[in-house]
């Protein structure tokens, strides 16, 4: 009897740990880029390339326009009515990855003490991501709160 025991419990482990690292190879990964100045095309000037900035991405639950507390029509919000599920730190290239289960969700930035986010889709969520199971949905963020089109 005791020899059926082990290989049960270990099948039983094997299954929860692959249950548990199946779950997390999704999320979202991308860049944060922070554009400013004058943006309006030229024919004498080259666009610059963006620069990688270094700041937090916030993860919150899916959010629309009526669950923030916006600014004064702006792409700022003085706080974020839904649940807040993960933060991460881009590195010096602006570059994250944040491990997620499948769903859909809200990302934001900072700047200063208000979040940040110019993107929507057709039902006034803010910048939407949807995460697929098994793998991992690519976006880059425009910080471009000081630029000028």
């Amino acid at each position: 009897m005791k020899k059926n025991i082990l290989p049960i419990a270990c099948f039983f482990l094997f299954i929860t740990l692959s249950s548990f690292t199946f779950c997390k190879r999704q999320g979202i990964r991308g860049h944060v880029y922070l554009i400013k100045g004058n943006q309006m095309p030229s024919p004498d000037r080259k666009p610059s390339a963006p620069r990688g900035l270094k700041t937090t991405v916030y993860v919150y639950e899916l959010t629309s326009l009526g669950q923030v507390k916006q600014v004064q029509g702006t792409s700022f919000y003085e706080s974020v009515g839904t649940k807040l599920i993960k933060e991460v730190m881009p590195d010096e290239n602006g570059y994250f990855k944040i491990r997620l289960n499948p769903g859909q969700y809200s990302l934001f930035i900072k700047k200063d003490n208000l979040f940040y986010a110019n993107l929507f889709d057709d039902k006034n969520n803010i910048c939407p991501v949807k995460v697929e199971k098994g793998g991992f949905t690519e976006i880059d963020i425009r910080a471009d709160y000081d630029a000028v089109y």
